[in-house]
């Protein structure tokens, strides 16, 4: 009978009971933890507009520092009037939340979240994207837009959230505009947030 260390495989089977309380030890230190997913109280009000405008403006959104950029979202006055906010007021620190989140949502479907550069990575948000109204058809959001490839190609990037009738789009779905789409038209300009709020 081989005790433990003699005859052939015993050297082995000895070394590896010795090799496990060590890797036991390491093995955290070898497989790092995947980091937990960031949660933000902005989150659970009207993401992400709200997260934006926390970040932009510590979340005010009649924002009005004299920095040249106005309201929640840090709207440059040109900016606010080449998307449409003069239709609710002359400067977007005048206008509601509602009337601002109006506005940047044109201006988040022609030139995406990059628009708002420092928070856009703070929050991850990426590319160019469209909020489904009331009426909206896949057909007329690709032809506003310039979706090359139109309704169907719209329809393939988004058929994880649009499912499968590409007819029935819900109002509040954000809708991926495929980067080739975009139109040509001046790139706003928004300011830097007011306060770097950690993370």
């Amino acid at each position: 009978m081989a005790r433990l260390g003699e005859g052939y495989g015993g050297a082995v089977y000895g070394d590896a009971m010795l090799l496990v309380p060590l890797l036991t030890a390491l093995l955290p230190l070898l497989v790092a933890p995947s980091p937990a997913p960031v949660s933000y109280d902005c989150a659970r009000d009207q993401w992400p507009w709200a997260c934006v405008a926390e970040c932009e403006s510590g979340g005010r959104w009649d924002a009005n520092t004299g920095n040249g950029y106005y309201g929640g979202l840090q709207f440059w006055a040109p900016t606010w009037k080449e998307f449409g906010g003069l239709s609710y007021a002359p400067r977007a620190d005048l206008a509601s939340r509602e009337q601002q989140i109006a506005v940047a949502q044109e201006v988040l479907a022609l030139q995406g979240w990059e628009a708002w550069p420092a928070c856009s990575e703070r929050y991850r948000l990426r590319g160019r994207m469209y909020i489904v109204k009331s009426g909206d058809t896949l057909s007329g959001i690709a032809a506003k837009y310039r979706v090359a490839g139109g309704w169907r190609a719209l329809y393939r990037a988004n058929k994880d959230v649009v499912g499968a009738y590409p007819d029935r789009l819900n109002p509040g779905t954000f809708l991926v505009l495929p980067a080739s789409g975009a139109r040509e038209r001046p790139t706003a300009v928004f300011g830097p947030p007011l306060a770097q709020v950690p993370v």
